[in-house]
């Protein structure tokens, strides 16, 4: 079902705004606003982003979502991708699917404008043709900064594939998850949807501690495939990760000892 026009009718309200109001703020006419509320006509895809970033929504939730309902409590994420999520393809002069890049630089802007067609034909794309990427699947290449999931370096591109249905994260593996609040993310991720609505994001790195994302925070998800690095690696830092993962083993074997001399006790 669509729910566009209802829930810009309730967007507004919430808001406290008229329909001249959100005429004004969207350089429309008044009489725009009500035909999109009546059903009488869709907005254009560049109105509709706009509306998204006033009332601090995504499309697949303007679109398809009871925002109403919600309000009250009702889950209403679409995990499994059923309904309307617009994945902007970029193409080459071919006629092949390319593999937007996203460097550091455009992160803010890719949560924003991740389902605008114009904004990803403006990135940078790339053709790769390694035989462990699965052609038929869409990619993206993030760039990711800071030390959380160290050994990978901070700068390092993510190769990653798209998916659509939430429920098919598996559990243990990283991926690029793309939030409201947070921008984007790259952590290994325990996938607990089914049981509670969740996810549970891990960095490889043990001096951060894991943390919850409720789904209704998440806007894509993206497995990753695979690391592009220009850091060179070097031995003294890879003895020092070694050293360290040495030293935690350790710990935790001392803490298992010490729990195991409590029972004979």
């Amino acid at each position: 079902m669509n729910y566009l026009g209802e829930n810009i009718r309730f967007l507004r309200k919430q808001k406290e705004l008229t329909q001249a109001d959100l005429a004004n703020k969207l350089g429309l006419n008044r009489s725009l606003i009500g035909a999109y509320e009546e059903g009488r006509s869709e907005p254009r895809l560049k109105t509709m982003q706009a509306l998204c970033l006033l009332f601090k929504t995504d499309l697949e939730q303007l679109v398809n979502a009871d925002l109403s309902a919600a309000k009250s409590g009702k889950k209403t994420v679409d995990v499994k991708g059923e309904k309307l999520r617009i994945l902007p393809i970029p193409v080459d002069a071919e006629g092949r699917e390319g593999i937007s890049l996203i460097p550091e630089k455009a992160s803010a802007g890719y949560t924003q404008g991740y389902g605008d067609p114009e904004f990803i034909e403006q990135l940078a794309m790339a053709q790769l043709p390694f035989p462990e990427l699965p052609s038929e699947r869409t990619m993206r290449i993030f760039q990711i900064q800071g030390d959380s999931m160290l050994p990978v370096l901070p700068g390092s591109y993510i190769i990653a594939e798209y998916v659509d249905n939430w429920e098919h994260i598996k559990s243990h593996e990283c991926y690029i998850l793309i939030t409201r609040n947070d921008g984007i993310v790259y952590k290994r991720v325990n996938n607990n949807i089914r049981e509670n609505g969740e996810l549970l994001l891990q960095s490889d790195n043990t001096a951060y501690s894991p943390y919850t994302l409720p789904v209704e925070e998440v806007l894509e998800v993206w497995k990753a495939r695979g690391i592009v690095s220009f850091e060179l690696p070097d031995p003294k830092d890879y003895n020092s990760s070694l050293n360290h993962s040495m030293l935690d083993m350790m710990n935790e074997l001392k803490s298992e000892m010490a729990r195991l001399r409590e029972k004979l006790n």
